[in-house]
């Protein structure tokens, strides 16, 4: 735990990092917010600090141990002031989708929060690939390649409030068929072919023939042409992009070669020329890159859930709550993922954030993971309350290296809140803290 810094050691602290805000041009050319504002805290001497320590600490504490999480994702949130702390998050994306990173906060002013999003690398350290801060836009990502992601989420030092965090996906594409015809896919990749010699390399997009066909992508046509497979075909190279997109079954093509389009632009009007000329009219929609075709779906499917309206409690999400009966502590806020603890009634724990019907959670010894909102309560209520029969050492953690915050007198009165281990969390008129569980039983 971080101790209260006094409001003269706030204020210091604050003007030394406005005072590193006016460096010399090109200083910070080319870095992240983040890594921009870490500058600020090594220019200003405070990384030897306890404070700025924490703060670096969280950052890369955040990457190692990330909250596992699916998407869409919704989470509500809260950073103290004088706690540096950072959120992490990983999940699973596909290539073809755009995640679409969004972040609300209170205050709007005086609390920034840096938004980094990482790949991660099982033999060196994850790859930064976008970033942004709560005074700019969202963070809007295309993904490139299918696997997992991390999203890190980190405050100002001294910058505390609240916060809600969306992460939705999205096509990166627009749809390739207009949609006055009503399209519907109905084939889809990987689908067996010619009796099973071959599978299906696109999806099937059906609609009434001579529907527009859309260009779905800005970017140039290189080939517009006739094949006994596809018919009449086009391919379409979008702009900065390593991939092709393949138009197949037109009736009718209506660009060149070399010809610029923008996203949007009639390209053809869809048939069923080649080997589909005995099925109903739809368009074959592909995408070639170097390695060979590419699942299109993702890039184009409009179809995507919408994220878990927060149903628990938001009030004080920083705050230490206790475990129920039969309460478990899960990797995912999802009871099939696996369970991370199994934490006995009245155990400890310290929100972080709530989404859906969950409390993302940490418990004294770091491990983290989510539990149900209906299995906790909190500690307002003591499980008991007793006498001190001697003097007593009051912790600042449930451990046999936590350093020693006080002393509770004999004859006091202790609240026990809660329990870990061999240690209950208490509280006496003044203090709060941890003892060893057999100094009062």
């Amino acid at each position: 735990m971080v101790s209260r810094l006094p409001v003269w050691g706030l204020l210091y602290i604050g003007l030394l990092l406005q005072a590193c805000s006016s460096t010399g041009k090109g200083l910070f050319a080319g870095k992240t917010a983040h890594e921009r504002y870490a500058d600020k805290i090594n220019t200003a001497g405070l990384q030897e600090t306890a404070l700025g320590r924490n703060w670096f600490a969280a950052a890369s504490r955040s990457l190692s141990q990330p909250a596992s999480i699916r998407l869409p994702y919704r989470e509500s949130g809260y950073f103290e002031a004088n706690q540096p702390d950072a959120a992490g998050y990983r999940f699973t994306a596909r290539r073809g989708d755009k995640v679409a990173i969004k972040l609300q906060r209170k205050p709007t002013q005086g609390f920034a929060l840096f938004l980094d999003l990482w790949q991660p690398d099982a033999n060196a350290q994850p790859r930064h690939l976008a970033s942004a801060d709560s005074t700019g836009a969202d963070l809007i990502y295309s993904i490139n390649k299918d696997g997992d992601y991390l999203l890190r989420l980190q405050p100002e030092l001294l910058a505390g409030g609240e916060y809600t965090l969306e992460i939705r996906t999205g096509p990166s594409l627009d749809f390739p068929v207009a949609v006055s015809g009503r399209p519907r896919i109905s084939s889809f990749w990987g689908d067996a072919r010619d009796g099973g010699a071959r599978s299906h390399e696109g999806v099937d997009i059906f609609s009434p023939r001579r529907t527009p066909l859309l260009a779905a992508a800005p970017g140039v046509i290189t080939s517009v042409s006739l094949n006994k497979l596809g018919g009449k075909v086009i391919f379409l190279r979008p702009r900065d992009k390593d991939f092709a997109l393949y138009y197949a079954h037109l009736d009718s093509q209506l660009v060149s070669a070399g010809q610029r389009v923008e996203a949007g632009d009639t390209i053809g009007l869809l048939g069923n020329t080649g080997n589909a000329i005995t099925t109903s009219p739809h368009l074959h929609f592909g995408i070639y890159a170097q390695g060979g075709a590419i699942d299109p779906l993702p890039f184009i499917d409009t179809k995507r859930e919408e994220p878990a309206t927060i149903t628990v409690a938001t009030e004080d999400l920083a705050a230490y709550r206790r475990s129920l009966r039969n309460a478990v502590v899960y990797r995912l806020p999802d009871k099939q993922s696996a369970r991370v603890a199994a934490p006995k009634a009245g155990t400890v724990l310290r929100t972080r954030s709530a989404t859906g019907n969950w409390y993302k959670v940490m418990l004294p010894d770091g491990s983290h993971g989510f539990v149900a909102g209906n299995l906790v309560t909190t500690v307002t209520a003591p499980l008991r309350t007793v006498k001190a029969d001697t003097a007593t050492q009051l912790l600042d953690l449930p451990h046999t290296v936590a350093a020693v915050k006080g002393s509770i007198d004999r004859d006091t009165t202790i609240r026990v809140l809660g329990l870990f281990d061999d240690y209950y969390y208490v509280q006496t008129t003044d203090k709060t803290g941890w003892i060893r569980s057999a100094s009062i039983d």
